[in-house]
């Protein structure tokens, strides 16, 4: 069974508000709210948090979208995202009602027969209270070949990673966007220009947990 471990021991590092998460934005608690109150627990806030950002908010390479947003706030506002920026709304969204939430990345690659380089991708982690571990959860967005799904005891990820190709899963929960990730997405003026210059490596360090901590 997969092992996901957090960066850090302290719970209140995931669910830190800054600039990047910034779930005091109105627009942002609002939707937080609405979607609180349609839940019958803490579990199933977490599920509708998860599908509205995973099923309401576009990839941006899927509908051919140039812009770039990189905020929780901004990718709310204009309904897209690369994988990054849909994490970071998620975040917000979980965040704003007290679930800690992080970041995990993984190195894949970007397409197999039009860009075959090791780029990371990013999704979430989420610690699930009421089981006392850590999940991890994908945003992206489905579409054909990719059936992301909430799950608490299997993953069930946009992307399987194929060590033979040399891709690389980074089962750690970090408490910040990384920095690296962060510097590209704000040093491009497009989309156009991002996918030529897509993270290679983390500013955090990535190497594989083998051995499970105690956390929380």
């Amino acid at each position: 069974m997969t092992q996901i471990t957090p960066y850090s021991n302290h719970i209140d590092e995931y669910l830190k508000h800054d600039d990047v998460i910034d779930y005091k934005n109105e627009n942002i608690m609002e939707l937080a709210d609405a979607l609180f109150q349609k839940a019958n627990s803490e579990i199933d806030f977490i599920k509708l948090a998860y599908e509205f950002v995973r099923d309401n908010i576009d990839h941006s390479a899927d509908i051919n979208e140039d812009e770039i947003t990189c905020t929780a706030s901004e990718v709310l506002k204009a309904g897209h995202g690369i994988c990054f920026a849909k994490s970071h709304l998620l975040a917000a969204l979980l965040r704003c009602k007290s679930v800690p939430t992080g970041f995990c990345y993984q190195k894949l690659i970007l397409d197999d027969e039009t860009a075959p380089v090791l780029i990371y991708h990013g999704l979430n982690g989420i610690y699930m209270k009421d089981y006392r571990k850590w999940i991890r959860l994908d945003a992206r967005g489905n579409k054909a070949g990719v059936n992301a799904q909430f799950s608490i005891e299997t993953e069930q990820l946009a992307f399987p990673v194929r060590p033979n190709r040399g891709e690389e899963d980074n089962l750690m929960v970090y408490p910040k966007p990384d920095i690296k990730v962060l510097e590209t997405l704000e040093n491009s003026k497009t989309r156009t220009e991002l996918w030529d210059n897509l993270p290679d490596e983390l500013g955090y360090s990535t190497f594989l947990i083998k051995e499970p901590t105690n956390c929380f």
